[in-house]
C-alpha cells in the first residue's frame, strides 16, 4: 500500500520530470495578447496633464488611441495622430448614477445619444457610452433591466444606421460606485439580449468585475459576443498593472484575444508613481512579448 509519504514523493519526482523537456517535443508557442496599435489610454485618470503632452506621451508609447475623450477634444487627441477608441456622451455631473434604469432619465440621455452618435460616426469614433444608473427606490433588478432595454431600443436603429455600438458599463458597487445597479456581467448581458442589436453591446471592465465576481476568464469565453470594449486595471487598488496587484492581465489578454476580438483593450487606471512608466507596463502585460 502506498503511504501519503511515497505519494508525496512519488509525486515532487514526477514535478521535477516534468521541468525537462521531452524528446521531440515543441516548445510552447508565445502568447498572443494584445497589440499596443489596438490598445488604448483612458484620459481621465492622467487628467493632471495637459492633452497635448498626454497625447504625446500615449503617441511615444505606440498606444493606438485614447479612450473616453469629450467633444471638445477630438479634435485634440486626432491632431497627435491617434483614433479615439471610445466618446463620452455627456458632461452630466452624475452621468453614472443617472442612467437609462430609471425612466425619468431617459427623455435626456437619449437626446445626449442622439447628439452625440452621429458626430462619433463622422468622426470615426466606434463607441459611445452610456450608464445603466445607480439603484432608484422602487425598481428592482428586473424592472431596471426592463427600463434600459426599452430606452436603448429607441436609439437602436439610430446607432445601427450609424455604424457606431453603444456600450453600457458594469461597475462595481463594493468599493467605488455604492448603488450602482448594473454591477454584474448577467444583468448587462440580459439588457443587450432584450435589445438584440449589434450596436448595443457592454464595456467589460476587468478590473470592477474582479472585484463583483471574479472568474474573469471563464466569464469571457463565456459572454464574449456581448463585450465590445474592455477596460483594465490593477486590483486592489485601480493601480498600475504590476506584481502587487491580483489579476494575471498576460493570461487575460490572451483569453481576449483568443476570442477573435478586434476592438480596444483601453487603461483605466491611477497611476501610483511616472505615468510613462506604468503605462509602458501596462502595454506590456496586455500585448504580447
Amino acid at each position: 500500500m502506498t503511504s501519503r509519504r511515497d505519494f508525496l514523493s512519488l509525486s515532487l519526482g514526477a514535478a521535477a520530470l516534468g521541468h525537462l523537456p521531452l524528446p521531440g517535443s515543441a516548445p510552447r508557442p508565445a502568447r498572443r495578447g494584445i497589440p499596443a496599435s489596438r490598445q488604448a489610454v483612458c484620459r481621465w485618470p492622467f487628467g493632471g496633464m495637459p492633452l497635448d503632452a498626454f497625447c504625446a506621451m500615449v503617441k511615444r508609447l505606440g498606444f493606438g488611441a485614447v479612450d473616453l475623450v469629450n467633444r471638445d477634444d477630438w479634435a485634440t487627441v486626432q491632431s497627435h495622430g491617434l483614433g479615439i477608441s471610445t466618446a463620452n456622451s455627456s458632461l452630466r455631473r452624475r452621468f453614472i448614477a443617472d442612467g437609462l434604469n430609471n425612466p425619468a432619465n431617459h427623455e435626456a440621455i437619449l437626446a445626449e445619444l442622439a447628439s452625440v452618435i452621429p458626430a462619433a460616426a463622422a468622426a470615426g469614433i466606434p463607441n459611445v457610452i452610456a450608464m445603466f444608473g445607480n439603484r432608484v427606490e422602487g425598481i428592482d433588478d428586473e424592472a431596471g433591466m426592463t427600463n434600459c432595454a426599452a430606452a436603448l431600443a429607441q436609439i437602436a436603429p439610430l446607432a445601427e444606421r450609424h455604424g457606431v455600438t453603444v456600450i453600457l458599463e458594469m461597475l462595481n458597487s463594493r468599493v467605488d460606485h455604492g448603488g450602482f445597479q448594473g454591477d454584474r456581467t448577467a444583468f448587462g448581458v440580459e439588457v443587450c439580449r432584450r435589445v438584440d442589436s449589434t450596436r448595443v453591446r457592454l464595456l467589460y471592465d476587468i478590473y470592477h468585475m474582479q472585484i463583483m465576481e471574479g472568474d474573469v476568464i471563464r466569464t469571457i469565453r463565456d459572454n464574449h459576443e456581448w463585450f465590445a470594449h474592455y477596460h483594465t486595471a490593477g486590483n486592489p487598488g485601480r493601480n498600475d498593472l504590476d506584481d502587487q496587484q491580483e489579476l494575471q492581465y498576460g493570461a487575460i489578454a490572451e483569453a481576449i484575444a483568443a476570442t477573435g476580438f478586434t476592438g480596444w483593450v483601453a487603461h483605466e487606471f491611477m497611476a501610483k508613481a511616472d505615468p510613462a512608466r506604468a503605462l509602458e507596463q501596462a502595454r506590456n502585460a496586455v500585448g504580447s512579448p
